[in-house]
């Protein structure tokens, strides 16, 4: 692996990300870090610009560690907010103007006397709420305002940003990640599927917004190797005109989605090396990659590595990494998500608290330098879901993840989540087992399954299918794929009801959309 201690700017023996993008603005001023439809920025204003707000937020608000949050979409001020933020000595909160307003208030709500930067308009009607709105941001960033000091800025242990992902009460819960985390997880993104040096200075992909977790895989191993971000806003991926529009002018050699978003370009017969001529590599995370979307993928871009990875908001984004070759996609289905990257260990806990055995199923535990400090004002969460243990007689924070997976000779396999798994007629049935089976049928190329519930209980099972061929005869397809299904699962898994879709509604973070669904049943 390359080495990268001579060429990626370090403090106190890791990987510093303030220190790399503040010599990128050095060394390369004019390179541009972030492109949206819109406007862009050089490394030099991006620098320059965070701060000039920094300073502004440091004398406004003080340095103390408090979260700020920072509300809008693709727009590149949402970056120079982020970077003045944690350069001032502040956490920032990423939220997306497509969150609905009830979640919104939720956040702020959990925060307590909120500091919002608005990117875009905000309405809330929540109380002792102080905003900085786009104009007095746009006047600071362009102000004479005193430099900050390094000294102020987040560091170590300090909280660097807090994202609020789903809760199981229905209540947002905000993971906590440190300077430290992310550090060294970027310490190892820049690897990721091929050398630091192949990624330095190149074009990244931007698909999620900064709410979701996997805009750090980009955003942030982009500004560590010098690159640019290309940002997708939520207009041009809904238009297949415009987004093959976008892709063909982004000049973009890393890919970073969710697998949902590449099947939906996939779709597109635009999408493919012709299209995107320096596309180099895939990285995926945050569901399931099938062996039909590698396949796909193969064929349209045969110079391009694809990489499977795995790992929740909790651990960082992602803690596992495998190369998807052709060999292993034809020996495997469904595809591991790979090993463990260095400074992660992965365990496989059964229900007494146990270690499974080699194949063995179980809850996925993971330990490591990347996990996270625990939830924002939620101790009692925090307690339940994290731990502390020594490896090597170093401490080191472990996260129970909730997800259900095995290890193989090392490498870790995915089997979906322990919630959702449901009883139907006396049978344990894990939904994602019926999926993962579903899309080894070759007409479908994406499939979700919900069960249907009557007074507390499932009845019976319906599957949504985006089909590659036109379906002039519902009721005969569905006939077809149950028989075709009898190969692969017994009968009592096998869905009632067929619905074809053209394509899987998918959530603002790319995932499909289960309960815009669950409307359709």
């Amino acid at each position: 692996m390359y080495n990268c201690r001579k060429k990626c700017r370090k403090r106190n023996g890791i990987l510093d990300i303030l220190n790399n993008i503040k010599n990128n603005a050095i060394e390369h001023p004019n390179r541009i870090a972030i492109i949206d439809q819109e406007n862009s920025l050089t490394y030099e204003e991006l620098e320059t610009k965070s701060n000039h707000l920094a300073s502004y937020l440091k004398q406004e608000f003080g340095c103390d560690n408090t979260p700020i949050v920072v509300f809008g979409h693709k727009s590149p001020f949402m970056l120079i907010c982020f970077l003045a933020c944690v350069k001032s000595g502040h956490s920032y909160c990423p939220i997306d103007i497509s969150t609905p307003k009830p979640r919104v208030e939720s956040i702020l709500h959990t925060i307590e006397n909120p500091i919002v930067l608005a990117v875009e308009e905000l309405e809330c009607n929540i109380n002792d709420i102080k905003v900085v709105n786009r104009i007095t941001i746009e006047k600071v960033i362009d102000s004479k305002m005193n430099e900050i000091t390094e000294e102020c800025r987040v560091a170590g242990e300090d909280i660097f940003y807090i994202i609020f992902t789903s809760g199981s009460t229905g209540q947002p819960k905000g993971v906590q990640i440190t300077a430290n985390c992310l550090n060294h997880y970027l310490e190892w993104s820049i690897h990721l599927g091929n050398d630091y040096d192949k990624k330095k200075g190149k074009v990244f992909l931007n698909q999620a917004p900064f709410s979701f977790d996997l805009s750090v895989m980009d955003l942030y191993t982009s500004f560590a190797c010098g690159g640019t971000l290309w940002c997708l806003n939520k207009e041009t991926q809904v238009s297949y005109a415009k987004l093959m529009e976008s892709l063909g002018q982004s000049q973009v050699s890393v890919w970073v989605s969710t697998p949902s978003f590449a099947d939906i370009c996939l779709t597109d017969n635009k999408f493919n090396q012709d299209l995107m001529p320096d596309l180099e590599l895939f990285l995926f995370c945050g569901e399931i990659l099938t062996n039909q979307t590698v396949k796909r993928l193969k064929e349209r871009f045969p110079k391009a590595i694809i990489v499977n990875t795995y790992g929740p908001t909790e651990s960082t984004v992602a803690v596992t990494e495998v190369i998807v070759t052709e060999e292993l996609n034809e020996a495997e289905s469904p595809l591991p998500v790979g090993r463990s990257r260095t400074g992660t260990w992965i365990e496989i806990r059964k229900p007494d608290g146990t270690l499974a055995q080699e194949n063995e199923k179980g809850e996925i535990i993971l330990i490591g330098d990347t996990v996270s400090c625990g939830y924002y004002r939620k101790p009692d969460l925090t307690e339940k879901a994290f731990f502390k243990c020594n490896k090597n007689g170093v401490e080191y924070r472990g996260y129970r993840t909730g997800d259900k997976g095995y290890l193989k000779q090392g490498m870790l396999y995915y089997c979906g989540r322990i919630d959702l798994q449901i009883k139907l007629h006396g049978y344990r049935i894990e939904l994602e087992d019926i999926e993962w089976n579903m899309q080894k049928l070759s007409d479908i190329s994406n499939v979700v399954v919900l069960p249907n519930e009557k007074d507390g209980k499932v009845k019976s099972l319906t599957a949504f299918v985006s089909y590659r061929k036109e379906v002039d005869q519902p009721f005969k397809v569905s006939q077809q794929i149950k028989k075709q299904l009898k190969e692969f699962l017994p009968d009592y898994m096998i869905p009632k009801k067929i619905i074809f879709l053209d394509q899987i509604p998918l959530t603002n973070n790319g995932k499909a959309d289960r309960k815009a669904l669950e409307g359709m049943m």
